[in-house]
């Protein structure tokens, strides 16, 4: 099959790229961008652990080809720190103990923060319906839904090293 220009900026660089018209997003951004904290984890919609940001919407990127993300900007676990200090929401989720065995970490992270985007003073049950697309096996839900009501709280409201 022929391979394809695909144009995206991710975390603010731009790549081009050419892929075969049937790559998922996710097999673009951890095989041909090299970025591996979007994790790779059903391929069924089912996990939530290859969420990603485009143009701001949560989106598991094991459910889009990376041709229709074509000109979009994509954020991904990696794209949340700035200038190498960690989001407020990754350092609630060290603090408040949510991170376990870290397989899906990355993408409980990106529903997080675009739950936090989207509407930064949610109840515990807009937080949990929020990360519901999300699988977790190690930690009982518990401590990411504290992690995300103290980022709400402002409890963390500046990117610390």
């Amino acid at each position: 099959m022929e391979k394809r220009l695909l144009t995206l900026t991710v975390n603010g660089q731009e790549y081009e790229l050419y892929i075969n018209p049937k790559t998922l997003l996710v097999e673009a951004i951890r095989d041909h961008i090299g970025l591996t904290g979007t994790k790779r984890g059903c391929d069924t919609v089912s996990c939530g652990a290859c969420t990603v940001m485009i143009n701001g919407m949560s989106v598991k990127a094991c459910s889009v080809l990376a041709m229709q993300a074509d000109g979009a900007r994509i954020t991904t676990v990696e794209g949340l720190e700035v200038n190498g200090k960690l989001a407020p929401i990754q350092e609630a989720f060290l603090d408040q103990g949510a991170y376990q065995c870290g397989f899906c970490a990355p993408g409980m992270l990106m529903s997080a923060q675009a739950l936090l985007n989207e509407n930064p003073n949610p109840t515990e049950w807009e937080i949990r319906e929020g990360i519901e697309g999300n699988i977790c096996r190690c930690t009982g839900y518990n401590s990411i839904v504290r992690a995300i009501e103290s980022v709400a709280k402002g409890k963390y409201t500046e990117v610390k090293s």
